[in-house]
Protein backbone atom coordinates (compact mmCIF):
# COMPACT_ATOMS: atom_id res chain seq x y z
CA UNK A 1 0.00 0.00 0.00
CA UNK A 2 1.28 3.22 -0.52
CA UNK A 3 2.23 5.88 1.90
CA UNK A 4 0.90 9.32 1.30
CA UNK A 5 2.86 12.00 2.03
CA UNK A 6 2.36 15.57 3.26
CA UNK A 7 -0.50 15.09 5.58
CA UNK A 8 -0.65 16.31 8.95
CA UNK A 9 -3.14 14.67 11.54
CA UNK A 10 -5.79 17.67 12.89
CA UNK A 11 -6.31 17.61 16.53
CA UNK A 12 -10.21 18.24 17.12
CA UNK A 13 -11.64 20.61 20.36
CA UNK A 14 -13.65 18.12 21.30
CA UNK A 15 -12.32 15.00 22.14
CA UNK A 16 -13.00 11.14 23.18
CA UNK A 17 -13.30 12.45 27.02
CA UNK A 18 -15.46 14.82 26.52
CA UNK A 19 -18.07 12.54 24.64
CA UNK A 20 -17.34 10.27 27.63
CA UNK A 21 -18.63 12.47 29.60
CA UNK A 22 -21.55 14.12 27.42
CA UNK A 23 -22.60 10.30 26.81
CA UNK A 24 -22.50 9.24 30.69
CA UNK A 25 -20.16 6.10 29.25
CA UNK A 26 -16.97 4.96 28.15
CA UNK A 27 -16.65 3.33 23.94
CA UNK A 28 -15.17 0.43 23.16
CA UNK A 29 -15.11 -2.07 20.10
CA UNK A 30 -17.37 -5.11 21.03
CA UNK A 31 -15.94 -7.75 18.69
CA UNK A 32 -17.86 -10.90 17.92
CA UNK A 33 -16.41 -13.31 15.94
CA UNK A 34 -17.00 -17.04 15.89
CA UNK A 35 -17.98 -19.39 12.24
CA UNK A 36 -20.58 -18.21 10.05
CA UNK A 37 -24.01 -19.02 11.37
CA UNK A 38 -23.27 -18.82 15.36
CA UNK A 39 -25.10 -16.10 15.69
CA UNK A 40 -22.67 -13.26 15.61
CA UNK A 41 -24.93 -10.57 13.81
CA UNK A 42 -28.09 -11.85 15.96
CA UNK A 43 -26.48 -11.64 19.19
CA UNK A 44 -24.65 -7.72 18.58
CA UNK A 45 -27.72 -6.89 17.76
CA UNK A 46 -29.86 -8.13 20.83
CA UNK A 47 -27.26 -6.56 22.85
CA UNK A 48 -27.71 -3.18 20.77
CA UNK A 49 -31.29 -3.43 21.68
CA UNK A 50 -30.50 -3.52 25.16
CA UNK A 51 -28.25 -1.14 25.52
CA UNK A 52 -29.88 1.57 23.10
CA UNK A 53 -33.05 0.59 25.37
CA UNK A 54 -31.23 1.60 28.73
CA UNK A 55 -29.93 5.33 26.13
CA UNK A 56 -26.20 4.28 25.54
CA UNK A 57 -25.45 5.12 22.53
CA UNK A 58 -24.01 2.22 19.98
CA UNK A 59 -24.31 0.94 16.63
CA UNK A 60 -23.36 -2.53 15.06
CA UNK A 61 -21.35 -3.02 11.87
CA UNK A 62 -22.39 -5.89 10.26
CA UNK A 63 -20.26 -8.29 7.89
CA UNK A 64 -22.07 -8.69 4.93
CA UNK A 65 -23.42 -4.95 5.08
CA UNK A 66 -20.29 -3.83 5.18
CA UNK A 67 -19.12 -5.81 2.22
CA UNK A 68 -21.63 -3.81 0.38
CA UNK A 69 -20.76 -0.77 0.63
CA UNK A 70 -17.01 0.24 2.27
CA UNK A 71 -15.61 -3.49 1.51
CA UNK A 72 -17.54 -4.02 -1.87
CA UNK A 73 -15.05 -6.05 -4.11
CA UNK A 74 -12.93 -7.42 -1.43
CA UNK A 75 -13.12 -11.47 -1.84
CA UNK A 76 -12.82 -13.85 0.18
CA UNK A 77 -8.84 -14.85 -0.09
CA UNK A 78 -6.58 -14.47 3.27
CA UNK A 79 -5.19 -11.29 1.76
CA UNK A 80 -8.55 -9.51 1.26
CA UNK A 81 -9.86 -10.83 4.72
CA UNK A 82 -7.04 -9.07 6.24
CA UNK A 83 -8.11 -6.07 4.14
CA UNK A 84 -11.44 -5.93 4.92
CA UNK A 85 -10.53 -6.39 8.83
CA UNK A 86 -7.89 -3.75 8.67
CA UNK A 87 -10.67 -0.72 7.12
CA UNK A 88 -13.54 -2.02 9.98
CA UNK A 89 -11.04 -1.74 12.03
CA UNK A 90 -10.24 1.74 11.32
CA UNK A 91 -13.93 2.36 11.23
CA UNK A 92 -14.63 1.10 14.47
CA UNK A 93 -11.81 3.26 16.02
CA UNK A 94 -13.21 6.50 14.52
CA UNK A 95 -16.88 5.02 16.60
CA UNK A 96 -14.73 4.79 19.67
CA UNK A 97 -13.11 8.39 19.33
CA UNK A 98 -17.12 9.23 19.01
CA UNK A 99 -18.23 7.81 22.28
CA UNK A 100 -20.24 4.78 20.88
CA UNK A 101 -20.24 1.04 21.88
CA UNK A 102 -19.73 -0.14 18.52
CA UNK A 103 -20.33 -3.69 17.87
CA UNK A 104 -18.66 -5.64 14.80
CA UNK A 105 -19.86 -8.95 13.89
CA UNK A 106 -17.53 -10.41 11.66
CA UNK A 107 -16.10 -14.26 11.30
CA UNK A 108 -12.48 -12.71 11.50
CA UNK A 109 -11.05 -16.26 11.14
CA UNK A 110 -7.34 -14.97 11.90
CA UNK A 111 -6.22 -14.54 15.37
CA UNK A 112 -3.16 -12.03 13.55
CA UNK A 113 -5.85 -10.01 12.05
CA UNK A 114 -7.98 -9.49 15.43
CA UNK A 115 -4.75 -8.29 17.73
CA UNK A 116 -4.08 -5.77 14.42
CA UNK A 117 -7.57 -4.26 15.59
CA UNK A 118 -6.60 -4.51 19.06
CA UNK A 119 -4.00 -2.44 18.97
CA UNK A 120 -5.13 0.11 16.88
CA UNK A 121 -7.11 1.53 20.36
CA UNK A 122 -5.92 2.00 23.81
CA UNK A 123 -6.03 -1.16 26.06
CA UNK A 124 -9.51 -1.60 27.50
CA UNK A 125 -11.38 -0.33 24.10
CA UNK A 126 -11.34 -3.80 22.60
CA UNK A 127 -13.63 -6.77 23.86
CA UNK A 128 -13.03 -9.55 22.03
CA UNK A 129 -16.59 -11.97 21.97
CA UNK A 130 -15.93 -15.15 20.71
CA UNK A 131 -19.42 -16.63 19.85
CA UNK A 132 -18.59 -20.13 19.89
CA UNK A 133 -20.66 -22.81 18.42
CA UNK A 134 -19.42 -25.90 17.08
CA UNK A 135 -18.79 -26.26 13.20
CA UNK A 136 -21.85 -29.05 13.23
CA UNK A 137 -24.00 -26.61 15.47
CA UNK A 138 -23.82 -24.20 12.51
CA UNK A 139 -23.74 -26.47 9.69
CA UNK A 140 -27.00 -27.43 10.56
CA UNK A 141 -28.31 -23.59 11.07
CA UNK A 142 -26.59 -22.76 7.49
CA UNK A 143 -29.28 -20.41 7.55
CA UNK A 144 -28.34 -19.21 3.88
CA UNK A 145 -27.04 -21.81 2.38
CA UNK A 146 -23.31 -21.63 2.61
CA UNK A 147 -21.97 -24.25 4.33
CA UNK A 148 -24.21 -26.57 1.66
CA UNK A 149 -22.60 -24.14 -1.41
CA UNK A 150 -19.33 -24.81 0.46
CA UNK A 151 -19.35 -28.33 0.38
CA UNK A 152 -20.62 -29.00 -2.75
CA UNK A 153 -17.45 -26.60 -3.75
CA UNK A 154 -19.40 -23.83 -5.43
CA UNK A 155 -17.63 -21.12 -2.44
CA UNK A 156 -14.21 -20.95 -2.38
CA UNK A 157 -12.32 -19.47 0.87
CA UNK A 158 -15.46 -20.38 3.29
CA UNK A 159 -13.96 -20.55 6.87
CA UNK A 160 -14.39 -23.57 8.50
CA UNK A 161 -14.60 -26.14 4.95
CA UNK A 162 -11.75 -25.17 3.19
CA UNK A 163 -10.31 -22.26 4.86
CA UNK A 164 -9.05 -22.16 8.78
CA UNK A 165 -11.07 -20.61 11.61
CA UNK A 166 -8.50 -19.54 14.51
CA UNK A 167 -10.50 -19.39 17.58
CA UNK A 168 -9.74 -17.14 19.90
CA UNK A 169 -6.88 -18.35 22.50
CA UNK A 170 -8.10 -15.57 25.56
CA UNK A 171 -10.77 -14.01 24.70
CA UNK A 172 -12.39 -11.10 27.02
CA UNK A 173 -15.72 -12.92 27.01
CA UNK A 174 -16.65 -16.88 25.48
CA UNK A 175 -20.69 -16.78 25.06
CA UNK A 176 -21.67 -20.60 24.48
CA UNK A 177 -24.42 -19.28 21.60
CA UNK A 178 -24.31 -22.67 20.32
CA UNK A 179 -26.36 -23.92 23.65
CA UNK A 180 -27.49 -20.71 24.91
CA UNK A 181 -30.99 -18.95 24.03
CA UNK A 182 -30.76 -15.96 22.49
CA UNK A 183 -31.27 -13.99 25.63
CA UNK A 184 -28.94 -16.07 27.87
CA UNK A 185 -26.28 -15.39 25.18
CA UNK A 186 -27.03 -11.17 25.16
CA UNK A 187 -27.62 -11.15 28.91
CA UNK A 188 -23.84 -12.87 29.15
CA UNK A 189 -22.19 -10.24 27.38
CA UNK A 190 -24.72 -7.28 29.54
CA UNK A 191 -22.63 -9.27 32.62
CA UNK A 192 -19.31 -8.88 31.46
CA UNK A 193 -20.17 -5.10 30.42
CA UNK A 194 -21.47 -4.10 33.78
CA UNK A 195 -19.12 -6.21 35.61
CA UNK A 196 -16.18 -4.62 33.65
CA UNK A 197 -17.71 -1.21 34.21
CA UNK A 198 -18.31 -0.48 30.80
CA UNK A 199 -21.62 0.30 31.67
CA UNK A 200 -24.11 0.76 34.97
CA UNK A 201 -25.72 -2.25 36.42
CA UNK A 202 -29.14 -2.23 35.47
Amino acid sequence: MEVVKNIVWHAATINKEDRHRMNGHKSAILWYTGLSGAGKSTLANKVEEKLFERGYHTYVLDGDNIRMGLNKGLGFTAGDRKENIRRIGEVAKLFVDAGVLVSTAFVSPYIEDREMVRGLVKEGEFVEIYAAASLEVCESRDTKGLYKKARAGEIKNFTGISDPYEAPVSPELTVDTGNQTLEESAQAVLNYLEEKGYIEKA
